[in-house]
């Protein structure tokens, strides 16, 4: 499924012209309920030119009940389309709505499935699902893969079907520009994720190390410009691009241990997804060095524009530029408890993330040790 990306200030205004384009003409609206109350959410209802309905508020971790509703908001008006405003969060439950309304029956049963220490299983999903239009706020990159989570339980459901991609993306910089850069900072963390775990996973190709490598040397320029100039569009310009590398990364590649733990520290402890990120990032990075040190140390002069080639110096430049954005740097600081932490652990064991990392995770005992070096 190919993804028509717009990148221009104002792109949000192509949003009437690009479902035309698709054919398309009753779409259905999904923001959460902070995104709603911005200007530019007006902006973008009136440039679909048509009378859109809206679902209901997509939370952050957007869960199967909420994904559930949405998807009879898709039959009560007979909506053709979905347009995602918002982050992952919102991009994710577009993408699993269409995969619901399409596949029907319980939305659990269409997820990958994992037998570790390697096994993944992808349902076959064949049937044609509904376009969708997002309009990223965020810098995850969720608008450029076909895979996506649900909170489930302890864990996310996990999902992959190249007829959920988005079919149009519109990088708008000056509406990102009204963003709060906290958001956008942390969500970039997770964009950088992205692309350090696409260089080292063990589906790692060509093609995603370029891309990998050009991304994480945008997200080394492009996190402290935003939070240097939070205004900047041309900042959040070269954010959002890294962003958009970074999700075209993970669709090829796909995620590792990193984001193995950061799913169930979002839904275990209510960590918002970026802030995990940038608080694991270091740690899994060290943890990785023994299997994955030519990429690391590819990744540690894309990081530091060529200054620096020892793998070893990842989790300190990670570490530098957190810093340097304000991100946070420890679990106990996002409300971590520490008893939590064997819970964290036992659960990450059953993540899809730890088929394509590059070092085997030996058991429980060695992720709870990585998990209290981070706290």
């Amino acid at each position: 499924m190919l993804t028509r990306v717009v990148f221009r200030p104002g792109a949000v205004d192509e949003a009437g012209p690009e479902l035309a384009s698709l054919g398309v003409r009753r779409p259905l609206l999904l923001a959460s309920r902070r995104s709603r109350t911005m200007p530019q959410y007006g902006r973008l209802v009136e440039a679909l030119g048509v009378r859109a309905a809206q679902s209901v508020d997509v939370p952050p971790h957007s869960s199967v009940d909420t994904v559930e509703r949405v998807a009879h908001d898709i039959a009560k008006h007979e909506a053709d389309c979905l347009v995602a405003f918002g982050g992952g969060s919102v991009i994710d439950a577009a993408k699993a709505a269409a995969l619901l309304a399409a596949e029907e029956g319980e939305l659990a049963r269409h997820a990958t499935r994992f037998t570790p220490p390697d096994t993944v299983q992808v349902p076959a999903l064949r049937r044609g699902k509904l376009p969708i239009l997002a309009v990223p706020l965020t810098a995850s990159g969720a608008e450029m893969t076909p895979s996506f989570g649900i909170a489930h339980g302890p864990g996310k459901l996990l999902f992959r079907d190249e007829r959920c991609a988005c079919r149009v993306v519109l990088l708008d910089p000056a509406l990102n520009a009204a963003v709060p850069a906290r958001i956008v900072l942390d969500s970039g963390m997770n964009g950088l994720a992205h692309c350090l775990e696409g260089l080292y996973s063990r589906q790692r190709s060509p093609y995603a190390t370029a891309l990998a490598l050009d991304g994480l040397a945008r997200f080394a320029a492009a996190l402290p410009a935003v939070a240097g100039r939070p205004r900047d569009v041309a900042a959040r310009g070269e954010l959002l691009v890294a962003a958009n590398l970074a999700g075209i990364v993970l669709a090829s590649a796909r995620s590792c241990l990193h984001h193995a733990l950061c799913h169930v520290l979002g839904s275990r402890c209510g960590v918002a997804h970026g802030a995990a990120n940038a608080v694991m990032l270091p740690h899994v990075a060290d943890y990785n060095l023994p299997a994955a040190g030519a990429e690391l140390a590819m990744a540690a002069a894309a990081l530091s524009a060529g200054r620096e080639t020892r793998p070893e110096a990842v989790a300190g430049s990670l570490r530098d530029l957190g810093q340097a954005v304000g991100a946070p740097s420890r679990l106990r600081d996002l409300g971590v408890a520490a008893e939590a932490l064997p819970e964290v652990a036992r659960h990450a064991l059953g993540e899809r993330g730890l088929a394509l990392n590059p070092r085997r995770v030996a058991g429980e005992d060695e992720l709870r040790q990585l998990l209290e070096a981070a706290w």
